[in-house]
């Protein structure tokens, strides 16, 4: 067993896991944030995406262990203070999802698109950058829509921000 600690988040959070623990596997079995989901275990389906050190990755990618010290988000770090961040609030307005399992890691893609490609984002930039995020229930219309809300928005209040 190796200890393994970081910021998950905003909070400390380690334990002793085996040495092939996966992060998602940390995630969900050891801290109990089971908002990061295991779809496919091949890395292909995006439903496991987080956010490392303000990075998206996919967390069952990565060996807990090899990020020791790391800033972990997930999906459960978002909302602040009982108000949904922009994004999640976007697919809640916009119907983004059906059933919900690829949610998470859409909405952590989308954030990570925006943090790297700005707000402007027309439809065949948020098509092509979420090809690695699988949903079987949609044609993803919706979800395009509230990627392209939830980045106005994200500008918005990074505006509002600024100015305070």
């Amino acid at each position: 067993m190796i200890h393994v600690s970081m910021i998950v988040n905003g909070k400390a959070a380690s334990a002793d896991v085996d040495s092939r623990t996966l992060l998602v596997q940390f995630l969900r079995e050891n801290l109990r944030l089971t908002g990061t989901h295991v779809g496919c275990d091949t890395s292909q389906c995006g439903a496991c995406v987080v956010h490392v050190d303000g990075r998206a990755i996919k967390s069952c990618t990565a060996l807990a262990v090899s990020l020791e010290g790391a800033e972990v988000t997930t999906i459960e770090g978002l909302a602040k203070g009982g108000k949904l961040h922009p994004m999640q609030q976007a697919f809640q307005d916009n119907h983004g999802l059906q059933c919900g399992f690829c949610t998470p890691g859409m909405i952590m893609s989308a954030i990570d698109m925006v943090n790297r490609k700005g707000s402007h984002l027309d439809e065949h930039t948020i098509r092509e950058e979420l090809d690695g995020n699988i949903c079987r229930c949609t044609g993803y219309h919706n979800i395009v829509k509230s990627v392209a809300q939830g980045a106005r928005e994200m500008a918005t209040a990074g505006a509002a921000k600024a100015a305070e």
